[in-house]
């Protein structure tokens, strides 16, 4: 292959690489030098690379090229897991596909229903989507098809085809041609390559990024550790704040936990004792969301609290601290969530709690990324300080949110959850119950432990 220096040299059409120059791309990153020019050719692909290194415009270069050749709507369909990652893909077409009039529209849950109906059927020339709520559509209304798309694109492809959207794939792929270019993108490669082969039917360009060092993270990335008791993890988590807050007054943070209920506590919690933040989970509304996605993006707020909804894909240039709270059970979940800072070329850092009952599963991820972390020095002394202060906030915290309706969403989408899975009403209240018990339990273990800390 001869040397590529430009977006010029990638066969691209002339008013590509000059949107491109527009937005300050000058150079194409390793997988966009490899897969557009296989995929300009008619070929299936899939691109492995790690995060941050330009994975949408591999694949949205070369199908709005194709698009100029022959427009049509609907031209191409992206999926995607998330519904924040869909809109980000919607709006880099958009800023590149600005010169052709292109029309996108974006197929996620938590929007109004009769209004996406009505956008799929005047045939945008590219459909991003999450699969339920896509799968949804196929089911509810014969306004559109996606009998005619020439593309059809698998983006954080080992989280789609890993088996949680297994229903909705085999009724979308029922939906879409024969004929068509599967593309896969992703930032770990796993056993999902042997489905792939079942939806392409072309050849299959697979190119996967190398790196001598055998590293699964960026070079840029500094990761490390500090070690913590849990019952205290929350006021660790402040004091590496306010750790990195002292050399470094305005690169925004992203804190990582578990679960929605969490997530919400410690967003409250951190707002109370002054470290102004957003939350972003899948019990807030899809509006929420976007709203506060949109602070953090801008750098109003520069803290944002998320579960692994935002570990996927999410490109905030902004971000130079990554904090893990609670370390994710799945190596490669860390991998995505680490992913969010030091991106195309940037430095940053990231940062994980580790409880002595995580050890194992940090040696994990080491063997996994391919190198080790390093410990992030933090001020015991200080900690001792801010403990009581943070638990009065966190259970205030808790109370107010007894008194919202959190709750109660919760529990009608587990209801939700249940009844698809085919579960006797009866039955489901038992098990709603079991579970509350189970919780109140724990809530007066937890409330115990903090009286005895505090006294």
């Amino acid at each position: 292959m001869s040397e590529i220096k430009g977006f010029s040299d990638l066969k691209l059409n002339s008013w590509l690489f000059t949107q491109c120059d527009t937005m300050g791309l000058k150079n194409p990153t390793p997988i966009q030098q490899n897969c557009i020019p296989r995929i300009l050719a008619g070929e299936d692909c899939i691109g492995c690379a790690k995060t941050g290194s330009g994975k949408t415009l591999a694949f949205a270069l070369p199908i709005l090229q194709k698009l100029c050749e022959d427009p049509y709507g609907i031209f191409a369909l992206v999926l995607t897991p998330t519904r924040e990652l869909a809109f980000q893909i919607a709006d880099q077409f958009a800023a590149i596909g600005k010169a052709i009039n292109l029309k996108k529209c974006v197929i996620v849950g938590g929007m109004d229903m009769m209004v996406q109906g009505l956008e799929l059927s005047k045939r945008p020339h590219i459909v991003v989507a999450t699969p339920g709520r896509l799968a949804d559509h196929l089911d509810s209304c014969d306004t559109f098809s996606l009998q005619k798309i020439k593309f059809l694109v698998v983006d954080e492809a080992d989280r789609l085809l890993g088996g949680h959207f297994d229903e909705q794939l085999k009724k979308i792929f029922a939906a879409v041609p024969k004929q068509k270019q599967v593309l896969l993108f992703s930032a770990t490669m796993t056993d999902a390559l042997d489905k792939v082969k079942q939806i392409a039917s072309n050849k299959v360009f697979i190119w996967e990024e190398e790196d001598d060092a055998g590293i699964a993270t960026v070079r840029e990335l500094d990761q490390r550790y500090v070690l913590c008791p849990k019952d205290v993890l929350d006021s660790f988590l402040v004091e590496v704040i306010r750790t990195f807050r002292a050399t470094n007054k305005n690169g925004s943070i992203m804190i990582f936990t578990d679960t929605c209920k969490h997530c919400q506590l410690l967003s409250m919690t951190l707002n109370d004792v002054g470290f102004t933040n957003v939350a972003l989970h899948a019990m807030i509304k899809q509006k929420e969301r976007l709203a506060a996605l949109n602070k953090f993006k801008s750098n109003h707020i520069q803290i944002l609290i998320a579960t692994d909804v935002a570990a996927r894909g999410l490109d905030i240039p902004t971000v130079e601290l990554v904090v893990n709270h609670i370390i994710p059970n799945v190596p490669k979940e860390y991998i995505h969530r680490v992913g969010r800072t030091a991106r195309a070329g940037r430095g940053g850092m990231a940062i994980s709690l580790i409880t002595p009952n995580d050890i194992k599963l940090l040696h994990k991820i080491e063997d996994t990324i391919g190198t080790k972390l390093t410990e992030y020095k933090v001020d015991d002394k200080e900690i001792v300080t801010i403990l009581t202060q943070i638990s009065v906030a966190k259970r205030e915290a808790e109370i107010r949110l007894d008194e919202t309706d959190f709750y109660e969403k919760k529990m009608i989408n587990k209801r939700k959850k249940l009844i698809l899975e085919g579960k006797d009403p009866d039955e489901i209240e038992e098990l709603l119950e079991e579970q509350k018990r189970k919780k109140h339990k724990k809530r007066k273990k937890e409330k115990q432990l903090e009286q005895t800390i505090s006294t």
